[in-house]
């Protein structure tokens, strides 16, 4: 039978063997990331997963390879987290090298504690897939989160992304890992059990498309420039390199005709708001009576703050964001006090031990655009930071320094981010990125306009409109929640069942 001579392969491989396996397994799955797409890899590698799984012998061996494969999935789809460290090599060098192992192997072990308990409770398809999905629910939300590579991530460029209307990420996860095990039971001649996992699959993938297209602009719609002037972020702050970046974005924004609304990228303005009254009399001059958003940093006494500032056509300072979901190490440090005294300080901060946290959520009037929902590079990694949000917003407006992620996966990852949190909303987004991509996003996730990688220039486009409310925009993540505890429990049940009448026997 092809089920046993594959289990009596894998056993024959040892603990260390079958690690192997299984770490070479995850870095395959992580082949479907952004920028890489290869999402039926990620399927495949993952009916290998579950096939070394499914063969472990104890919930000690389940764990042991569900650490070996979260390590090298991470370790490959995390790996532009050493970038930041390279921008100043002196000071935080050394650092690269940890961080991208304690990442991996951190991240990993929710997929080993998964395993671990998906062993004890009898194993099975529905429980691993249940529970893994489980486990990266939770990576995003310990420790302020970090749902940054998700498995279901893979599908953003598939007509699957639809689905994330309904149920968000983790339906998507929940997905590829199933279809995952579907195949590794259809391939070992279960054809009842995994065939029909994978036509539901492949007729929800099918399906996808018939939900339509996103609302398009009409001829009236605001017409947003998007500027992105390229710094790279070792030049950023450099006095002999700032007045010609600057320069850059104030051409961008004089040229051509003028928009309806003008967006530079974070931390744009050289300096403090605090004392940028010259500044940004400049800049509503170069805009010529159009309204502009601003990433800048400020001051308030001791603390410091990430904004986004939004300049009227009359050139006054008329709404003001303070991004409140801080990246840990990298915009502030647990500690920061002491740590600071043996010289670990975050990765962006200009003084002091960091930024601190605005008060939250808000929606910005923007007038005839209607309301946007302010967020700042890292919020847009997080659905919760846009369920936050005080009512439903017209467009969600991210700005973002991508120089920190370097010019390979990095980049591309958090662009399909973005997305995805159009998707899930039924909104569209407006993206400005310092080095790319910036992007305009329709209210179904797709890039209706974008500025590449790597490139300075500007580009108008019209603001697509937003779609109704989606289910996952009214409900978040309970419906996915609800249905993986709903399968998790009648799995766990056959189990139980299923082990009560071996033991009548």
């Amino acid at each position: 039978m092809p089920d046993a001579a594959a289990r009596r392969w894998i056993a024959a491989r040892g603990r260390w063997g079958q690690a192997g396996i299984c770490a070479a397994l995850g870095a395959a799955a992580a082949l479907g990331q952004a920028p890489w797409g290869l999402w039926p890899m990620t399927v495949i590698a993952f009916a290998g997963v579950y096939g070394c799984f499914s063969v472990a012998i104890g919930w000690r061996r389940a764990v042991w390879l569900g650490l070996a494969a979260g390590t090298g999935y991470f370790a490959v789809a995390l790996s532009w987290i050493i970038e930041p460290f390279l921008i100043d090599v002196a000071r935080h060098g050394w650092m690269a090298p940890f961080a991208l192992v304690f990442s991996a192997v951190g991240f990993a072990l929710f997929w080993a504690g998964a395993q671990g308990i998906a062993r004890r409770l009898g194993g099975g398809v529905i429980l691993w897939a249940v529970l893994l999905t489980l486990s990266e629910a939770l990576r995003g939300w310990l420790w302020t989160g970090f749902p940054w590579a998700q498995p279901g991530h893979v599908l953003i460029s598939t007509p699957m992304l639809h689905w994330a209307s309904v149920g968000g990420a983790l339906l998507l996860t929940f997905a590829v890992l199933i279809a995952g095990a579907a195949l590794w039971h259809l391939t070992l001649g279960r054809r009842i059990a995994g065939g029909a996992a994978l036509a539901v699959l492949g007729a929800l993938f099918l399906a996808a498309p018939l939900s339509g297209p996103a609302p398009l602009p009409g001829p009236d719609a605001p017409i947003v420039r998007l500027v992105q002037p390229n710094v790279p972020q070792a030049e950023k702050w450099d006095p002999a390199h700032m007045q010609d970046h600057f320069d850059r974005q104030m051409r961008f924004t004089h040229a051509g005709g003028v928009p309806d609304l003008i967006v530079w990228p974070e931390t744009s303005v050289p300096g403090l708001l605090n004392h940028a009254g010259e500044i940004l009399d400049a800049i509503a001059g170069a805009a010529r009576g159009a309204p502009v958003v601003l990433g800048v940093q400020r001051a308030e006494g001791a603390r410091y703050f990430n904004s986004l500032l939004l300049l009227d056509g009359q050139g006054n300072q008329s709404a003001l964001y303070d991004k409140h979901h801080l990246v840990p190490f990298g915009e502030y440090v647990p500690f920061g006090d002491l740590l600071g005294r043996f010289g670990i300080r975050g990765l962006a901060q200009q003084a002091g031990y960091g930024y601190s946290p605005g008060p939250g959520a808000r929606l910005i009037d923007m007038g005839p655009l209607g309301s946007a929902l302010p967020l700042i590079c890292y919020e847009g990694v997080f659905a919760r930071d846009v369920a936050a949000a005080p009512g439903r917003a017209d467009f969600m407006l991210l700005i973002t320094n991508d120089a920190w992620f370097g010019q390979l996966s990095g980049p591309f990852q958090h662009l399909a981010q973005a997305r995805l949190r159009s998707a899930e909303q039924g909104l569209p987004m407006i993206r400005a990125a310092n080095t790319g991509v910036s992007a305009v996003i329709d209210a179904a996730g797709q890039i209706t306009a974008d500025i590449g990688l790597g490139q300075a220039g500007y580009l108008d486009v019209a603001l697509p409109p937003p779609a109704p409310p989606t289910l996952y925009a009214r409900r978040g993540d309970w419906p996915a929640l609800a249905l993986l505890a709903l399968l998790g429990g009648v799995a766990a049940l056959m189990h139980r069942r299923r082990n009560l009448g071996l033991r009548r026997r």
